[in-house]
């Protein structure tokens, strides 16, 4: 009834001046008055007596305060979360240096193979697919939107991206060393003759003053857009060195113009 209500939250009141805390530990507060008179199965309405709001001041204190409390430790938690934010170093590694040695080179290795649906009619593929030759005869009759037709050409099947190096064997008066994208926009390659060689990029040629070598190293870092031509012997010769950007995967080429010249894509350890 309205009696027990009122001693109840006069005990409440009591227990707050004397304890602030209890408030706080509403088990160790039920343990001490843990009875309440029964509430009786049939309570007559005009039993119910409707308090003033007012009664219920120290409960909305008491929420208010473990709202604020709630509010500053979240508050003083995400500022250490900032700080620590923003004193993050992210680590990014650094790129290796370029390769010196044949040594280093044979680190990036690849392993390549010609792809014969690539193959003009007139070229012979052998040792693995590793070795072409100009034929007199046409050496096949089928046909495939890759194969070219009009150029003594084949590119490689496998694509080439990340860092790669190759070395090609030559035989013959002319032979091109070519780097090209699948579609055939060509992103570098380079003709090979007994006197002389040069570098034909996007239809701009670059003549080159060296002995023309009879193995060719590539070497290829596709994401620092660097392709580079070398003079396989003793020891590592430059030949040309291109800075550009590749938006694309990229196939070894190669081409051979005369019947009977040959290229191959050498086995290297």
């Amino acid at each position: 009834d309205g009696s027990g209500a009122t001693n109840i939250w006069g005990l409440m009141r009591n227990t707050k001046s004397r304890n602030a805390q209890t408030r706080r530990r509403p088990p160790h507060f039920l343990l001490n008055y843990p009875s309440l008179p029964p509430l009786s199965e049939s309570t007559p309405s005009a039993s119910i007596h409707v308090r003033p709001l007012t009664y219920f001041e120290d409960v909305t204190a008491a929420v208010s305060e473990l709202r604020d409390d709630l509010q500053d430790i979240l508050r003083e938690e995400w500022t250490n979360i900032s700080l620590t934010v923003s004193h993050l170093d992210v680590l990014l590694p650094e790129p290796e240096p370029e390769p010196k040695s044949r040594a280093d080179f044979l680190r990036y290795s690849r392993q390549i193979t010609l792809d014969p649906n690539t193959a003009n009619r007139h070229l012979l593929l052998s040792e693995e697919n590793r070795k072409v030759t100009v034929m007199e005869e046409p050496q096949s009759d089928s046909d495939h939107p890759d194969r070219f037709t009009d150029w003594f050409q084949v590119l490689s099947r496998e694509s080439l991206t990340g860092r790669c190096y190759w070395e090609v064997e030559r035989r013959g008066e002319y032979v091109k060393v070519a780097v090209a994208y699948k579609n055939i926009s060509r992103s570098g390659d380079k003709n090979c003759q007994p006197d002389w060689f040069s570098f034909l990029h996007n239809s701009i040629e670059t003549s080159i003053s060296a002995p023309v070598p009879s193995r060719v190293g590539v070497y290829l870092d596709h994401r620092a857009g660097v392709l580079s031509f070398y003079s396989v012997s003793e020891s590592m010769t430059l030949l040309h060195r291109v800075q550009t950007t590749f938006t694309q995967t990229l196939h070894a080429g190669l081409w051979v113009g005369y019947v009977g010249d040959t290229a191959e894509l050498c086995k290297v350890k």
